[in-house]
């Protein structure tokens, strides 16, 4: 994967994306002339119990999802499973992955169950330092299956793990598909980016403004590439409530170490009020979150899910759980009135069942409506 054209985008400093620097210009469009566009924001949400026993009968009345602090009226969309769905398989075959490509192979015998009994078009995307379309769309899936078989026999990759490049590489392609195709990404990667050429806020916004679920399957970075890449990006003051939130004490008894700091950052979002320190907050700690780990801000950012690399029958299990729940999301959404352009902090709950538990995408992007075009002068004479 060596020879290919790299992404056309200038390098871009990450030590230049401290927060106290673009917390004000990033997080939002601070022109006030702009308005943003009517779009339909897409919410999947999965709902399970205790047990972890997937619910399948609730309505759209029984959730409750705010943006920025501000309850919205959502809609129940067409049962999921019966929508065609667009997937990108997204492989690193650089970096740490050049040791590890063949623990991949399980995608393979789980390609078919990945992409579901419904219709359905599959690419394949390998990257090292930079991204490749290794197979376009095919509704074939023995074709996708090549694609990822040559990926991982190639194993020629370079010493690049450019994700975040790789990510805005297959949403771009997702993008040009139809409009009635769910979206997903298969990620497939170790947890910290090391060659990306696009800046932490541009991936963020890429990855926010989109309808896209991401799914990941990620190893842990080295212990020095992961110090190394951590210290490309500094967060001193990062704000947020007192009691753990976005501490990383160690010696803090009010930090839940049994989970991710990914986790903990995003679960804190709630606690912050109002909506517009709310959505700055979330900005910034989601940011965080992708320095922390790539694989799993994204996948809870767009509402999928995030899982580890474990061995073969653990991964093969990991794929079968994607694949149910794929098909059996519940598919809410809303019509945002008037939003503010930039990041807005999504938070959904099912307020009515105390022993449910739910998960959904944790906030998106608002862009600025198109300029209008003017007629074009009548000539006179």
């Amino acid at each position: 994967m060596r020879h290919r054209t790299a992404l056309a985008l200038a390098f871009t400093c990450f030590a230049a994306l401290a927060p106290c620097a673009f917390a004000q210009d990033s997080w939002q469009n601070p022109a006030p002339t702009i308005t943003a566009q009517s779009t339909l924001v897409l919410v999947p949400a999965l709902v399970h119990d205790k047990s972890g026993q997937l619910v399948f009968n609730l309505k759209a009345d029984d959730f409750a999802l705010t943006d920025d602090g501000v309850p919205q009226k959502l809609r129940l969309e067409q049962d999921p499973g019966g929508q065609p769905l667009a997937l990108v398989v997204c492989i690193e075959g650089g970096g740490a992955a050049a040791g590890k490509i063949e623990s991949f192979a399980p995608i393979l015998s789980m390609l078919d169950a990945v992409a579901g009994g419904e219709p359905h078009r599959i690419a394949v995307v390998g990257f090292d330092s930079s991204a490749v379309l290794v197979t376009d769309f095919t509704a074939n899936n023995e074709a996708a299956e090549r694609g990822i078989k040559a990926l991982i026999q190639d194993n020629n990759g370079d010493g690049g793990a450019a994700i975040l490049d790789s990510l805005r590489f297959s949403l771009d392609l997702l993008r040009r598909q139809p409009p009635e195709y769910r979206r997903a990404i298969l990620l497939v990667s170790e947890t910290h980016d090391n060659g990306s050429h696009i800046g932490i806020d541009d991936a963020l916004r890429n990855l926010s403004d989109s309808n896209t679920a991401i799914y990941s399957i990620a190893f842990s970075s080295t212990t020095a590439q992961a110090k190394h890449e951590a210290a490309k990006i500094s967060q001193p003051d990062t704000p947020g409530p007192a009691h753990g939130c976005f501490s990383r004490n160690a010696n803090d008894p009010n930090v839940d170490r049994s989970r991710s700091a990914t986790a903990q950052d995003l679960d804190c979002l709630g606690l912050l009020v109002p909506p517009l320190p709310l959505a700055r907050a979330a900005f910034v700690a989601i940011r965080g979150s992708l320095q922390q780990n790539i694989p799993e801000a994204a996948a809870r950012l767009t509402g999928g899910e995030y899982f580890t690399l474990g061995k073969e029958k653990q991964f093969e299990r990991d794929l079968l759980a994607i694949s149910n729940h794929i098909s059996n999301r519940y598919l809410l959404s809303f019509q945002p009135q008037s939003p503010r352009v930039g990041y807005h902090a999504l938070k959904l709950s099912v307020p009515n069942y105390a022993h449910l538990e739910v998960s959904g995408r944790v906030g998106y992007w608002a862009e600025p409506a198109a300029e209008p075009i003017a007629p074009a002068a009548s000539a006179t004479k």
